[in-house]
C-alpha cells in the first residue's frame, strides 16, 4: 500500500472524480457522512485498481474531523487534502448549511493543516455563489476569515435571525470558505504545504440536477445560456482544476480562488446577466 495518502472529504460527484483523478499510485482515503454511499464509493474505486480506505465523518464536528485527520496522518504521508462535501440550498435548513458548509470548512482547514505533508496541497470545493449576491462589509468579511472555529456560528450576522434563507446562508458559507482558505494559507505554508479553493458554477453532480429541477432551475438555465462556455460544467472540469492546483505547476499558487464557472460571473460583469437575474 502507498504510503502518500490523498483525503477526500465528500463522495458525491465531484468527490468521486477527483479521487479517480489523483489516486493512481496513492491511497484514497475516503470520508463521508453517508455510510451507505461510502461504501459503494469505496468498492467502485477498488474495483478501478485505487487503494481505498474508508471513514465516516460528520465535517460539523471537531472530534470527528481530527479523528479523520489522525487516521490519514497515521496511514502516511498526507500529500493531499480535497473536501468537497456541502448541502447545497435545497438539501437543508439554513443552520445545517452554516454548519456543514460554513463550520465544516473551518474545521476541515485546520485540522488537516496539522497533518498535512511539506509539499502537501489541498483544495476545498467553494462555489461561484460565494463571487454572487453575499454583500458583506470589511468587517464581516474579516470576521469570517480570522474568527477561531467555534466562535463562528455565533457572529452576529451568521446567526439564523440574521440568515433566514437556505440560498443566502449558502453564499454566506461559500464566501467564507474563500476568506478562510485565505487566512489558512499561511499556516499550511508553515508546513511547506498550500491551499487554494475552487468555485464552480453550474456542475451536472446529482447535485446540480436537485438544484436545476428545484424552484431555481430556471435561473441557473439562464445563468448557464448567458455564460461564454454556454454549458453545464462537469465533475471531470472540477478535477481537472483541482489536479492542476494541486500539482507542480501550480507550486506558486496559494491561498486563491480559482473561479471554474464556465464564464458566469463574467456574464454579470459584463451585463449580459443582470446581478437580480441571478439572485
Amino acid at each position: 500500500m502507498s504510503r502518500e495518502i490523498v483525503v477526500v472529504i465528500g463522495v458525491g460527484g465531484m468527490g468521486q472524480a477527483i479521487a479517480h483523478r489523483q489516486g493512481a499510485g496513492r491511497t484514497v482515503l475516503l470520508a463521508d457522512l453517508n455510510e451507505g454511499v461510502l461504501e459503494s464509493v469505496a468498492t467502485s474505486l477498488r474495483g478501478d485498481g485505487h487503494v481505498v480506505l474508508s471513514q465516516k465523518v460528520d465535517v460539523s464536528s471537531r472530534e470527528s474531523v481530527r479523528s479523520l485527520a489522525e487516521t490519514a496522518h497515521s496511514a502516511g504521508k498526507v500529500v493531499q487534502v480535497i473536501h468537497t462535501a456541502g448541502l447545497s440550498p435545497i438539501q437543508g435548513r439554513v443552520e445545517a448549511i452554516l454548519r456543514v458548509d460554513l463550520l465544516g470548512v473551518a474545521l476541515v482547514l485546520e485540522e488537516f493543516g496539522r497533518v498535512v505533508a511539506d509539499g502537501g496541497g489541498g483544495v476545498v470545493i467553494s462555489s461561484m455563489a460565494g463571487h454572487m449576491a453575499v454583500r458583506l462589509t470589511p468587517e464581516q468579511e474579516a470576521a469570517l476569515r480570522m474568527t477561531p472555529s467555534e466562535d463562528l456560528l455565533e457572529l452576529p450576522f451568521v446567526r439564523p435571525e440574521a440568515v433566514t434563507h437556505p440560498g443566502a446562508a449558502y453564499g454566506l458559507a461559500k464566501r467564507a470558505n474563500q476568506l478562510r482558505v485565505q487566512a489558512a494559507s499561511a499556516a499550511w505554508g508553515g508546513r511547506g504545504a498550500r491551499i487554494n479553493s475552487i468555485s464552480p458554477g453550474v456542475i451536472a453532480t446529482p447535485m446540480g440536477q436537485q438544484e436545476l429541477a428545484g424552484e431555481h432551475g430556471g435561473m441557473m438555465r439562464a445563468m448557464v445560456a448567458a455564460s461564454g462556455t454556454g454549458r453545464l460544467g462537469t465533475p471531470a472540469d472540477i478535477a481537472n482544476a483541482a489536479a492542476f492546483l494541486l500539482g507542480p505547476d501550480a507550486s506558486f499558487i496559494t491561498g486563491t480562488d480559482l473561479l471554474v464557472d464556465g464564464g458566469v460571473i463574467a456574464a454579470m460583469f459584463s451585463g449580459r446577466l443582470s446581478a437580480s437575474a441571478a439572485s
